[in-house]
């Protein structure tokens, strides 16, 4: 079965950027910048026929392409910090794209996402890193901007159960009208 969510990718000139902030957090296993992606709708294990079904639903969207920027960075987790994300800028085009994979996933059967979307780039995934370095950490990277960049597709990604995430495999993409 392949595991597979919704995305966006990272442009290497962004990704390249992103990965000068690596390094410098004990505790921080850092994240491939060739894996780098904003996540649109995670959707877990599915069967052959499902995952056939969601690609289907998936070219049947119709979106214009948008701009997104990087505009800083933080952590997650609140006093026992998990990951350092890049978050994104506000960008409603991204919001109703990602609200659109959340009702083509609930129609194919899939349970509603729980949680509030907040669109980030995953830099590291924390383990044993305390509050203060994560703090400090921050205080010297953040904040941390990007150039706009367009976003002219989305893409329907596999990975394999690993730990960390990646490599992920772009199994189709979708481009967004111009």
């Amino acid at each position: 079965m392949p595991r597979l969510f919704t995305g966006l990718e990272i442009p290497s000139d962004v990704g390249k950027a992103l990965a000068t902030l690596r390094g410098g957090l004990p505790g921080a296993r850092w994240i491939d910048p060739d894996n780098y992606h904003v996540t649109l709708r995670f959707i877990g294990d599915v069967d052959d026929v499902v995952a056939h079904e969601i690609a289907s639903m998936l070219g049947r969207v119709r979106r214009q392409a948008f701009e997104l920027r990087i505009e800083d960075l933080k952590s997650f987790g609140g006093r026992k910090p998990r990951q350092i994300v890049a978050t994104l800028g506000p960008a409603q085009a991204l919001l109703e794209l990602q609200a659109e994979h959340e009702r083509l996933m609930q129609r194919v059967g899939l349970e509603p996402e729980g949680r509030k979307y907040t669109p980030h780039v995953s830099l590291a995934r924390l383990r044993e890193s305390s509050s203060r370095q994560v703090a400090d950490y921050l205080a010297v990277r953040a904040p941390f901007r990007s150039p706009p960049f367009e976003v002219s597709r989305f893409v329907l990604f596999s990975s394999r159960a690993s730990i960390g995430g990646g490599p992920y495999v772009v199994e189709a993409a979708y481009p967004l009208a111009a």
